[in-house]
C-alpha cells in the first residue's frame, strides 16, 4: 500500500510511543511531532483508512500488523542512519534530521548493503 512521506512519520511516532506505553492517543502523537490537533485528526483517519491502525472506544490507537510492520521498517532504517551519521562525526541533531530526511527514500537495495557494509565492519 502506498503511504506517504508524513504517513509514515505518523507510524514511527506512533510505534516510538507505544514502546513507552501501550495507550497512544492522538494527542500524544501530535504532541510528539508538534502538529496541531487538526493535522494529527486527517492523519489519523487516513491511517485507519489505510489499515495501519486501529483507534478504540476510548482514543488508544494501535498499529495494526501492516502497520507496525512498517513503522518498525523506518524506525530501524532512522535508528541505523543516525548511529552511520554520528559514526562519520556529524553531530547527532544533524545525523537524526537527516537520517530522517533519507530514511523514507533510501530503497531496500542501497539500505540494505549499507546495513551489510555496517555489520561487517
Amino acid at each position: 500500500m502506498a503511504l506517504q512521506e508524513s504517513g509514515e512519520m505518523y507510524l514511527e511516532t506512533i510505534y516510538v510511543l507505544s514502546q513507552d506505553s501501550p495507550n497512544v492517543r492522538a494527542i500524544d502523537v501530535g504532541d510528539y511531532m508538534g502538529y496541531s490537533k487538526p493535522s494529527v485528526s486527517r492523519a489519523m483517519g487516513l491511517l485507519i483508512e489505510q489499515g495501519f491502525i486501529t483507534r478504540d472506544d476510548d482514543g488508544f490507537i494501535k498499529l495494526t500488523r501492516s502497520g507496525k510492520t512498517r513503522a518498525q521498517r523506518i524506525y530501524e532504517r532512522h535508528t541505523l542512519l543516525t548511529k552511520l551519521f554520528i559514526d562519520l562525526g556529524v553531530d547527532e541533531k544533524t545525523a537524526s534530521d537527516d537520517a530522517c530526511r533519507i530514511e523514507h527514500y533510501i530503497s531496500d537495495k542501497t539500505f540494505n548493503a549499507v546495513k551489510k557494509a555496517l555489520k561487517n565492519r
